[in-house]
């Protein structure tokens, strides 16, 4: 298994694990799973990390279908400024390849913040620490188990 589902066995969490065949040519690793399982992209969130002027990683948990707004990203997260993170940086301090970061399970405790879309929907899958596994909760059990906040970060 993965970081992210031993952190939610141990929490004794309510979730689904969901794999598929993953293509190394996929342009995108989160519409590739939205697709592949079947989903609405709008239930599929993806983890990324942007970075704060002064070096902060943070972690944003956005809808596959669209983008991180990384002046949302920054006024959520008290910072005057965010740009996306160095991914050599990214994958050191969570311990995932990029395409798997799950925002469960990192290395290193990073700040985290969840788009409010996430809240409307029954559950969100997020990635389980691997291409082609994804992990199926409740937005709610997402935030507990990684301390986030809600903002409005993503843009369609």
């Amino acid at each position: 298994m993965t970081p992210a589902i031993d952190l939610l066995k141990k929490a004794r969490a309510e979730y689904h694990v969901h794999s598929y065949a993953h293509d190394p040519k996929a342009a995108s690793y989160g519409l590739e799973a939205a697709e592949k399982l079947g989903l609405n992209p709008a239930q599929v969130f993806k983890t990324l990390l942007a970075a704060s002027e002064k070096g902060e990683l943070l972690v944003a948990v956005v809808p596959v279908a669209g983008s991180l707004d990384l002046k949302a990203l920054a006024q959520a997260a008290g910072v005057k400024k965010a740009e996306m993170a160095d991914p050599q940086a990214a994958q050191r301090s969570t311990g995932y390849l990029l395409g798997g970061i799950s925002p469960l399970g990192q290395k290193k405790r990073l700040r985290t913040f969840i788009d409010s879309s996430a809240r409307a929907q029954p559950s969100i899958y997020v990635s389980a620490g691997r291409r082609g596994l994804e992990v199926e909760l409740a937005a709610a059990t997402l935030a507990e188990q990684t301390s986030a906040s809600f903002a409005d970060l993503g843009r369609a």
